[in-house]
């Protein structure tokens, strides 16, 4: 099997040829609360499904800044129903100078055909990749 992190790997799976995609985003919150927290993750996932056109995942990996304390991303991702995969959470490293109030994830998702993902930075999370900002 070969993944191409971002771009895309193929493997075969018996005899159909399978893609693996992981797709980038980020998203910040204005402030360190349960409904911020709550509302910006549902709707960082909620963009990220709907410019893929996805409707299911391999797994979620999403972390936060260290200022982000006052609920769990990957809870109000869960609850919503949005994407149904196993979520993994953790710290973004605390660095000096970095943005801060910021959710990433990266969603790795599997498909039969070959496409590019689009991956989705909101709110001030678009500075972080304006490379693949579109």
């Amino acid at each position: 099997m070969r993944v191409c992190y971002g771009q895309g790997g193929r493997y075969s799976h018996g005899k159909y040829m399978m893609n693996i995609y992981a797709i980038r985003g980020a998203i910040t919150v204005d402030a360190n609360t349960k409904e911020e927290i709550e509302t910006k993750s549902i709707m960082l996932m909620r963009e990220i499904v709907a410019k893929n056109s996805i409707s299911s995942a391999i797994s979620i990996i999403i972390s936060t800044t260290d200022d982000i304390t006052a609920y769990y991303p990957a809870k109000a991702i869960r609850e919503s129903g949005v994407l149904d995969a196993p979520l993994f959470s953790c710290k973004e490293p605390s660095i000096d100078g970095a943005l801060p109030l910021c959710i990433r994830v990266l969603v790795t998702v599997v498909s039969e055909k070959e496409t590019k993902p689009t991956h989705v930075y909101l709110g001030k999370a678009q500075t972080l990749r304006k490379d693949l900002i579109k």
